[in-house]
Parts: structure tokens; C-alpha cells; sequence
């Protein structure tokens, strides 16, 4: 039997409408399955998910604070993060957001490295298959010449205790388990790219200690959803003061996030003709009250607003 030009344009149009809704999720009033609900109050730490503010509980133990020397680096295989740099002992070394590598410049301070040791530079050697001239150094806040891969000054954590541990992954939403080359370990960009992209410069995630894992964008700002949007049609209706005080969060290429699923993630026209990017087709902003990496000021405000779960749900939102 044959079909009609009309009937197969209304099979098409309706199958692509399908495709898109399914895309998007028909998950209006969903909540992520994890957190809890504080209300507006804010994070009283300060801020990386520690009393101190860089990711320790004020440790002063001096074994896990006392440089040693790197020695021949190595790489193992994370089923997370891909290549992840070690030091010769197995312990995974970090890089830090706040450093530079043009000039290489480490940023954290003398209160820093007690959670962030130096990794010194003296008698480290390249690991296997990197350019041993991305080696480098830089003087570190407590003078020790410090490591640097690619520019970047590389650090320990003290909270890891055993070869294979990743605990300071994206600690305040500024640390990061290094790749063998320098960059970020980036197991998507190495599945996607067939390579390590440049320094990440868009979405990721990190663990607050209450909310758990919340979507934070570049500056390692957390990233919120509003309840009062829908996600099919995609619509923002935060607008005028709303817009200033919740900035909309501009277009992320989908090869410069990290643990964000892809699922519904694309951009969309906001009222006044820019362009907004959405979580699993939900869109997403900022909050002007948070100051600093790590900050959840924004979290329950008005009882609408709340930080962005990886899947677009809104974490600790009321059922």
C-alpha cells in the first residue's frame, strides 16, 4: 500500500516531536534523589566543603603536610576520570583553579598547604609517553620549588591516605586530579575527543557536604534551577530584576562539561533575545548573593529557587 506524501510528513513531524519530548523529560515538579533542603540559609563554612575553606577540618598532621619527593610519575586508569597523574607512591596529584600556568604561579597560600602539601619538584621524572619538558617549576608560598606540569604547580591532598584515592576531586569546586599532561583528568573529553581538550572551561560538578553532587559552572559558581520555568516548552520566566539577580547562564559547549550528562542538554532563546543553556532541557543561572566558589547562599530561596543536580533536577527541592 503505498503512503502519501502528506502521511509520511505527519509520521516524521510527530516522530521528531517525540524524539525532543522524550529528550527533554516529562519531569515538571521532579526533584533530585539526593540532598536536603536548607531553606535560604547559607553555607556558614567557607565555602570548599571545609571549616577552613580549602577542603581539610583544619588538619595540622605534619606527615600528611611534609613534602616528598614525587619521583618517577605514573598515570592509572580511573573508571570516572580516565588518566589520572601520580606520584610514585600511587598518590594522585591536583591542580588548583586559582593557579596559572602562563607564567606558572602558585596561589595557595601557607594556610592552603596544610590541606594541599607541595609536590616538590627535585628528582620527579616524567610519566611514561609525556614530554619530560612539560616538566617544570615554581616557587610555592612556604619557598619549596614546586612541580609544575605544563605550568601547572601540582599539589597532594591531605585527606588521601592510600594509593588510588581521589578525595580532593573537585574540592570548593576549584581542585582537580591532574592528567599525566597537566590538564584535567577528563575521561568524556578522552571518550569524545580522542584527546585531552584545553583547560575546562565550562560545566562540571562537585560534593557539597549538604546538598551532595550540584552542578557548578567555570568559576566553580554553583549553578541553580528556578521552579517557576518549564522545561517542554523551554521557557525562563525569570526576567527583568529576577534576570539581575539570577543571571542566566550563557551557552557551554557540550566537549567542555564533566559529569554532566548530554541528555537535553542545549541552549535556548530567553525573552529578551539572548541565548540561555539548559540542564536536561530545564534552564539554568547563577546567583549574584553567591561570593565565592562553593557558595549555596541562592539554595531554597523563596522556595523556588535550588542548585542544579547533574540531571537537570533541582536538589532538595519539596516533593
Amino acid at each position: 500500500m503505498k503512503t502519501s506524501w502528506r502521511s509520511a510528513s505527519l509520521v516524521a513531524t510527530a516522530a521528531a516531536l517525540l524524539a525532543l519530548t522524550t529528550a527533554c523529560g516529562q519531569d515538571q515538579g521532579d526533584q533530585a534523589d539526593t540532598g536536603q533542603n536548607v531553606g535560604s540559609a547559607a553555607d556558614a563554612q567557607g565555602g570548599y566543603g571545609s571549616s577552613d575553606g580549602y577542603g581539610s577540618s583544619g588538619t595540622t598532621d605534619k606527615s600528611a603536610a611534609k613534602a616528598k619527593s614525587a619521583g618517577q610519575l605514573a598515570s592509572w586508569d580511573s573508571e570516572e576520570l580516565g588518566k589520572v597523574l601520580t606520584d610514585s607512591d600511587g598518590m594522585t596529584l591536583y591542580r588548583f583553579d586559582k593557579d596559572t600556568a602562563e607564567p606558572p604561579k602558585s596561589n595557595c597560600d601557607a594556610t592552603c598547604l596544610k590541606a594541599w602539601p607541595v609536590v616538590p619538584a627535585s628528582g620527579a621524572k616524567a610519566a611514561p609517553g609525556v614530554d619530560a619538558s612539560l616538566l617544570g617549576e615554581v616557587t610555592a608560598a612556604d619557598g619549596t620549588k614546586q612541580l609544575t606540569v605544563d605550568g601547572w604547580p601540582m599539589y597532594h591532598y591531605a585527606m588521601d591516605k592510600k594509593a588510588g584515592d581521589v578525595k580532593g576531586q573537585g574540592v570548593g569546586g576549584t581542585w582537580w586530579a591532574a592528567a599525566p599532561d597537566g590538564k584535567k583528568a577528563n575521561k568524556k573529553a578522552e571518550q569524545e575527543a580522542g584527546a585531552q581538550p584545553a583547560d575546562l572551561e565550562g560545566l562540571s560538578t562537585r560534593n557539597d557536604p549538604k546538598l551532595g553532587e550540584v552542578v557548578v559552572d567555570k568559576n566553580g559558581m554553583t549553578v541553580y534551577r528556578f521552579l517557576k520555568d518549564s522545561a517542554w516548552p523551554i521557557k525562563s520566566n525569570c526576567v527583568g530584576a529576577c534576570a539581575e539577580k539570577w543571571p542566566a547562564l550563557a551557552p557551554v559547549a557540550k566537549n567542555d562539561t564533566q559529569n554532566i550528562p548530554l541528555k537535553g542538554y542545549m541552549t535556548f532563546t530567553r525573552p529578551d533575545g539572548t541565548k540561555q543553556q539548559t540542564l536536561n532541557c530545564w534552564p539554568v543561572y547563577t546567583f549574584s548573593g553567591d561570593k565565592k566558589p562553593g557558595d549555596t547562599n541562592g539554595q531554597g530561596v523563596g522556595g523556588t529557587w535550588y542548585a542544579a543536580a547533574p540531571n537537570g533536577k533541582p536538589v532538595g527541592a519539596p516533593k
